[in-house]
């Protein structure tokens, strides 16, 4: 069996991408929606599910939007005193693992834990087929949060940890797993320095910022 490839415009795009650089549609310090404690969050761009009800559809192209060094975004991620962890969100972060992976295994050598979202199963990720890196990756994760978001299942309570009934949340780190008390239900708003507005969580849409 071969690794499972995305369809060649999304290739093209990825094979574009510098060494060591990933492909960013949003990042976030301090959120409270997205894992345990205080987290950075970053939403990498591109993703080929098209799920109805998606909450970022402008992550699905593959083409260039924010393209950061790995190292870059260590530091954004470690400068902020209050982020206690990182989520990777998107956009499906496992198109873009092998760089994810290295952003991981430099934030938690700084003792923040890693999260990520993905619209893969996790049996799909430890499969031969599974995207370029996804091992990498998950040998990082502390919680892994899986499959795609399906809207009939779609869940509204505030207590749940998932947005759609078939989702699965997996705690590799059995530190993290009294602290699996965040709501998904909730929406959480970010004023940026410009006075754009970042809006993420569960019903809520990521904004990407914008002038005035």
């Amino acid at each position: 069996m071969t690794t499972f490839h995305p369809p060649l415009e999304a290739m093209q795009a990825l094979a574009q991408m510098p060494p060591q650089h990933l492909n960013l549609m949003g990042y976030v310090d301090r959120s409270e929606v997205n894992g345990p404690g205080t987290r950075a969050v970053v939403w990498v761009q591109g993703c080929l599910r098209a799920c109805p009800g998606c909450f970022n559809p402008a992550s699905w192209s593959f083409e260039p939007n924010q393209i950061v060094a790995v190292d870059d975004l260590v530091t954004r991620i470690t400068s902020d005193a209050d982020n206690t962890g990182v989520t990777f969100s998107g956009g499906e972060p496992f198109w873009q693992a092998p760089a994810l992976a290295a952003v991981a295994r430099q934030v938690k050598a700084q003792g923040l834990t890693v999260m990520s979202f993905t619209g893969f199963t996790l049996e799909r990720l430890q499969a031969p087929t599974a995207p370029a890196g996804a091992q990498a990756l998950l040998a990082q994760l502390d919680i892994l949060v899986d499959g795609p978001y399906v809207e009939a299942l779609a869940i509204h309570e505030p207590t749940s940890l998932v947005s759609s009934k078939n989702q699965r949340v997996h705690v590799f780190n059995p530190a993290l797993q009294d602290q699996m008390t965040w709501a998904s239900d909730q929406i959480e708003v970010h004023i940026l320095k410009d006075g754009s507005r970042i809006v993420t969580g569960y019903q809520g849409h990521l904004h990407l910022p914008q002038d005035g």
